[in-house]
C-alpha cells in the first residue's frame, strides 16, 4: 500500500470514525518480507558494482537537513500530505498528524541535531542529493561500504535511535538506497527495531521496499562521500 494510498483510506475511516492505529505496517506485508537464497535472486551482483575503497557513507543528520530546508524552503512529503507513519514496534505503526522531520513523532522537536535525519522519503533523499551535489548509494554499495563498519549495531530495541558518530551505519535507522524494483525503492541496514526474530533487516539478504514518498520514524538516508 502506498502513501497515497494510505492518505485516501485515512479520509475514508476518519468519515467513518474508524482508526487504523495499530494495523500491521505496510511495507511489512508477507508480500514485500521475502529473502535471497543467493546472489544472483538479488537485484545486484557483486560484479554489477565497481568496489571502490575510497567510498564512504555518511548518514545525514537533522542538523545537515535543517541546512538543506533553510536554503530552499523545501517541503517535505509528509510536510505536504500532513500525516506520516510512526513505527510503534516492528509489527505495528499509527498514522500521526504532524509527523515530520522536524517533530518525528508529531509532536517532541529534536533534541539532538547530531541524529540521523528521519520522517523523509526517496524523494525528499533525492532533493537533498540534488541540492548538495551527492548521491544515494546502491543497494550493493551499501553492504560494501557498511562492511568496514565495527561500531555496535544498535538493533532489537537495545537502545533509542543514536547520534550518528555513536553507532554502526548498519541498525538504528532504515537508509533509503538508489537500489529499485519498478516504482519502489529499496532500504537497507535495518533499524533499532529489527533482530533476527522479526525483520531481520541487518542482514544483507533481506529485501524491504517501500515507495517514493514513504516515510518514516525509523527511515532515513546516507550518501556517498
Amino acid at each position: 500500500m502506498t502513501r497515497k494510498q494510505l492518505h485516501l483510506t485515512t479520509i475514508t475511516l476518519t468519515f467513518l470514525s474508524l482508526s487504523i492505529s495499530g494495523a500491521s505496517l505496510p511495507f511489512f506485508s508477507n508480500q514485500e518480507y521475502s529473502t535471497c537464497n543467493s546472489l544472483k535472486t538479488c537485484e545486484h551482483t557483486i560484479s554489477e558494482i565497481q568496489k571502490k575503497d575510497d567510498l564512504e557513507l555518511y548518514p545525514v543528520t537533522y542538523s545537515d537537513f535543517e541546512k538543506f530546508v533553510s536554503a530552499t524552503n523545501y517541503k517535505t512529503d509528509a510536510e505536504k500530505y500532513g500525516w506520516s507513519l510512526v513505527q510503534l514496534d516492528v509489527h505495528k505503526f499509527k498514522i500521526v498528524k504532524n509527523a515530520t522531520w522536524k517533530t518525528p513523532n508529531g509532536k517532541d522537536s529534536i533534541y539532538n541535531k547530531s541524529l540521523p535525519v528521519t520522517q523523509v522519503s526517496y524523494n525528499d533523499a533525492i532533493a537533498y542529493c540534488n541540492w548538495n551535489n551527492k548521491r544515494l548509494p546502491t543497494y550493493q554499495e551499501y553492504w560494501e561500504i557498511a562492511s568496514r563498519d565495527t561500531r555496535i549495531v544498535n538493533s532489537n530495541n537495545k537502545m533509542p535511535i543514536s547520534d550518528i558518530a555513536s553507532v554502526n551505519i548498519v541498525g538504528n535507522v532504515w537508509d533509503i538506497t538508489e537500489s529499485k524494483k519498478g516504482v519502489n525503492v529499496r532500504l537497507a541496514g535495518g533499524s533499532l527495531f529489527c533482530s533476527e526474530d522479526t525483520c531481520n533487516g541487518t542482514v544483507k539478504e533481506r529485501e524491504l521496499y517501500v515507495d517514493r514518498e514513504t516515510g518514516n520514524i525509523h527511515i532515513g538516508f546516507s550518501i556517498i562521500k
